[in-house]
């Protein structure tokens, strides 16, 4: 069993800062799956998230042409957000890697239940930041104290009963 990782706060808010576009490889157009609750919310903070999978490509997804591959993805990538089996994220990280200069790739993001320590060590000696077992959108919200885990913000917390104006 892989030792668990940790990440401290401040290193997750610098790469969150820092990252304007994100590349989601395995990006789904299915309103009810985990990839577009991410995309969705990532764009809602500002982020262009780019869908990456070729099962749909060609096709929109949230306002945003989903490419087949990282290679065509026509943009600067500043992370890339794997949403794909632990077992073939070494295949995107490595497509990654040979992409990072004209991409200008960054940071290699492995989602909820993703990890390849193998891949990650490529990646790391080729220069990339990488994350493992992590969601940007459940990060950002932990992060910026939002009530997110739903995919929303209410803005209000509290067991105090609202008072209603009487004119």
């Amino acid at each position: 069993m892989s030792e668990p990782l940790f990440y401290n706060d401040e290193f997750l808010r610098g790469i969150l800062a820092g990252v304007r576009s994100i590349a989601m490889v395995g990006a789904s157009p299915k309103w009810n799956r985990p990839s577009y609750f991410a995309m969705k919310y990532l764009q809602e903070k500002g982020y262009r998230v780019i869908p990456v999978n070729p099962r749909a490509a060609g096709q929109d997804i949230l306002g945003e042409t989903c490419c087949a591959t990282l290679a065509e993805v026509p943009d600067p990538i500043d992370m890339v957000d794997i949403f794909r089996a632990s077992d073939a994220a070494g295949e995107t990280v490595d497509e990654a890697i040979a992409l990072k200069d004209s991409k200008r790739i960054g940071v290699i993001w492995m989602q909820l239940g993703v990890r390849d320590d193998a891949a990650a060590a490529r990646a790391e000696a080729a220069g990339l930041t990488v994350i493992m077992d992590r969601c940007p959108k459940i990060e950002y919200g932990r992060l910026h104290n939002e009530l997110s885990w739903g995919g929303f913000n209410t803005g209000i917390i509290t067991s105090r009963r609202r008072r209603t104006r009487i004119a």
